[in-house]
């Protein structure tokens, strides 16, 4: 949370953090600018201070609505840096050492946001050089705003939950406009007689979230049959949505104009479902109703996964624990953080390094699947939970898990 900065800047030795970049795709400065709607941008936090938001005056609106003290950059004159000086980069090194001079940073400083990488290593190399009284830090892997990204507030939980709540309302009209057509020779048919097809489905899926006032960036997942069988297949555009095959339709959406993601996965048969699918249905279901009675603080991640391959194990499936290579029955990691990105912390892989826990404020997606794409058979069920600071478990995917979807 924002709360443990401080925290951790002082667990890692840093005077400062400076975030910068575009807004766009930038969940680090979306975080640390309280979401301002700002093209680009800077944050400056130094330790035991609040954050201060440096912005061009074409957008000092915007920049006030994220509730940050707001500097104008033209402040440092950087026109007229890029008329003196010999180049874009040293212009650049010259504005980073007036706004530290003014605002007096110095020590170790770390430094996140999003840049062309070598443009990124350029830059923070010749400020590490050149700017007395100054070290820049970078840092590989878990980075601190990782890290404090990685357990919400509740006004963080509101906002995914509320993205949630939209989410359900797009698999809602999804359902509804497939029940409204006919069935002919086990397909559903359109108005002109001719098969509806994933790729139709997919159209009005994009307009039902476009309505919501949701986004899809990462796009979404409606597939029938064999390609439900490969988990992250999108659906083949020409198939048939066809009686009796399963369905998987993952949907991952944010807010509007990036923020806050969320996740959901639901399976299931239009009219009826064949005993092979009801069999592989119902291990996944009762893998996700043991699942989320066990989740405890304090346990480790990676026991989640074990117990998702020991359980499927014991239902004779297939698994990564047992066989790492397979490509049918269990063949991917439990779940994963949601949150400004759609997947971030807390990680469930079951790897000897991920020393990750479950802590209060940790938001998740909880997703068993199981998949016989030559069977023509894929089921994944996926939830989104926060834990609360008692360890007490809420599931923000209000909506039935039910397999058969009557017509």
């Amino acid at each position: 949370m924002k709360r443990d900065l401080d925290r951790l800047m002082e667990k890692r030795g840093l005077d400062a953090i400076l975030v910068a970049g575009e807004m766009r795709g930038n969940a680090a400065l979306y975080y640390l600018s309280n979401g301002a709607g700002v093209h680009s941008g800077f944050v400056l936090k130094k330790r035991g201070e609040e954050p201060v938001l440096l912005c061009y005056p074409m957008e000092r609106e915007e920049a006030a609505s994220s509730g940050l003290t707001v500097i104008n950059v033209n402040k440092y004159d950087y026109r007229s840096l890029l008329r003196e000086k010999k180049s874009r980069l040293d212009a650049d090194v010259e504005l980073h050492r007036r706004i530290f001079a003014d605002l007096g940073v110095g020590g170790r400083v770390g430094f996140y946001g999003l840049m062309d990488r070598g443009q990124a290593w350029t830059l923070l190399n010749a400020l590490n050089e050149r700017l007395e009284g100054v070290e820049v830090v970078g840092e590989y892997g878990r980075s601190l705003i990782t890290a404090a990204r990685a357990t919400k507030d509740e006004a963080e939980v509101e906002r995914i939950a509320e993205v949630g709540r939209r989410t359900v309302a797009v698999v809602e009209q999804t359902v509804a406009f497939l029940r409204s057509h006919r069935v002919k020779d086990e397909t559903l048919v359109q108005a002109d007689g001719s098969p509806l097809t994933i790729g139709r489905v997919h159209a009005e899926i994009r307009q039902f979230i476009a309505a919501q006032q949701l986004e899809a960036p990462e796009g979404f997942i409606f597939s029938i049959g064999r390609e439900a069988g490969i988990p992250h297949s999108r659906g083949r555009a020409d198939a048939p949505v066809v009686l009796g095959q399963p369905i998987i339709f993952d949907i991952y959406p944010c807010e509007a104009g990036g923020g806050y993601y969320f996740d959901m996965t639901r399976t299931f048969c239009l009219g009826y479902a064949p005993p092979e699918v009801e069999r592989v249905y119902r291990d996944v279901r009762e893998c996700v109703e043991l699942l989320h009675k066990s989740y405890r603080l304090g346990e480790k991640a990676r026991r989640y996964q074990q117990m998702t391959c020991e359980f499927f194990a014991q239902r004779g499936h297939p698994t990564v624990a047992d066989e790492p290579q397979t490509e049918v029955g269990y063949v991917h990691s439990l779940g994963h953080g949601v949150g400004l990105s759609l997947h971030e912390s807390p990680v469930f892989s079951d790897l000897p390094s991920n020393n990750e826990v479950l802590r209060a404020g940790h938001v998740f997606a909880c997703e068993p699947g199981l998949y016989y794409p030559e069977q023509g058979i894929g089921v994944r069920i996926e939830d989104v939970l926060w834990m609360d600071e008692e360890g007490t478990v809420h599931v923000l995917s209000d909506f039935p898990r039910d397999l058969v979807i009557e017509l």
